[in-house]
């Protein structure tokens, strides 16, 4: 059994891995289409947004997917249409065709999330459920992060020979999770979706994913531009993303052991109150050194609460008598807005008001989520 896990987790990581490096490549390639195509900060954010858009889409019918036929077809089927996607990503030629193809990818990419985290979670014992959710989300922190270095890379390749590339690895690991034994079947409880979004629980699970997806988006926007606009050259941009990925990746593992050991607000509590001070800071930066370490800390703060937020969602879809599959289809809706609405938000709030005004607007929604949290958490586990 434990072999078995390990071999799951494992193969489940890279699938994830592959899946959120897209994600990522986006990031120092913002800027050159900035320049190449003449777009505003906004029209930029609608670009990046366009991947949250479509997994928002994407989000609950892939949990029924999940649900209805398995944790398996569903990663199979997200893998084929992301192979679809990379090779749309690789003919794009305007910016409504590469935003077309990022918005493919976010609607593959909640099928095979779906699909991924359900199969890991069903398979776990419970009491190391967040140790195994941590290390599957450290390999997606690893492949969001390595996702710039990734695209800077691929901008020195060719964006068509590297997307090509995808396509095949995309194909070859559908092929291989088609011959992966299928996940035990969930016997689902009627009226379980219902009763899990009228548990506070969950509803706080789904908002600590929509958050730092949110957080993201806006540092994945505005960042970027910055560095760019005191010369850092893309492959510079992705150099920073490096680093604060593989902090990150690091990082979650010890969360989920931590969630598991101390509850699931504990780890919580404190990545949120470093995140108010974070994206404060943020927005006081004006130097290129001072936005570098920035984002090395917030990749730890801005991603602390993801590990413990998803496994808060699997234990009260779990009480609920959710099935995994669809519980984790909703969370991926909710990351997808927070993942659409901050880069969007970003180019609006930079554009009119400055960058330290999206900066701070993230401050004061994760104080203001901090305050509900400290008073209300232990309703929120015991819901």
């Amino acid at each position: 059994m434990l072999v078995n896990m390990r071999r799951l987790v494992v193969f489940v990581a890279v699938v994830i891995f592959a899946d959120a490096l897209l994600f990522g490549a986006i990031t120092p390639l913002v800027p050159g289409y900035v320049d190449h195509f003449g777009l505003s900060k906004f029209e930029a954010g609608v670009l990046v947004g366009a991947f949250g858009a479509g997994a928002l889409l994407g989000g609950v019918p892939g949990g029924l997917l999940a649900g209805r036929y398995g944790p398996k077809r569903a990663v199979v089927l997200g893998l084929l249409v992301l192979a679809a996607a990379s090779a749309a990503f690789a003919l794009a030629s305007t910016p409504f065709a590469l935003g077309a193809a990022r918005f493919a990818q976010g609607l593959s990419s909640t099928t095979t999330w779906a699909g991924a985290l359900a199969w890991v979670t069903i398979e776990a014992p419970r009491t190391q459920r967040g140790q195994y959710l941590g290390m599957v989300f450290g390999a997606a922190v690893l492949g969001a992060i390595l996702g710039p270095m990734f695209g800077a890379l691929a901008k020195l390749a060719g964006i068509r020979l590297t997307f090509a590339l995808v396509t095949a690895i995309a194909v070859v690991l559908a092929v291989v999770a088609a011959t992966h034994a299928a996940a035990r079947r969930e016997e689902p409880t009627p009226g379980a979706l219902p009763a899990a979004l009228a548990d506070h629980g969950f509803l706080a699970g789904l908002w600590l994913n929509a958050l730092p997806a949110l957080l993201f988006g806006v540092l994945s926007l505005l960042s970027p531009l910055a560095l760019a606009d005191h010369g850092a050259e893309a492959i510079t941009i992705a150099a920073v993303f490096l680093v604060a990925g593989l902090v990150e990746t690091g990082v979650n593992p010890f969360l989920g052991r931590l969630s598991d050991r101390r509850g699931r607000l504990f780890p919580i509590r404190i990545a949120l109150a470093a995140s108010v001070v974070v994206a404060a800071l943020l927005a006081a930066a004006g130097q290129a050194w001072s936005v570098a370490v920035l984002v090395v800390v917030a990749g730890v703060a801005f991603g602390g609460f993801y590990t413990p937020g998803m496994a808060l969602v699997a234990d009260r879809a779990e009480a609920a008598g959710l099935a995994q599959g669809l519980g984790f289809g909703v969370m991926n809706s909710a990351w997808a807005v927070g993942a659409m609405t901050g880069p969007l938000l970003a180019g609006a709030l930079a554009d009119s008001l400055g960058d330290a005004a999206p900066y701070l607007l993230c401050s004061a929604l994760c104080a203001a989520t901090l305050g509900v949290v400290s008073a209300r958490g232990r309703a929120f586990q015991a819901a």
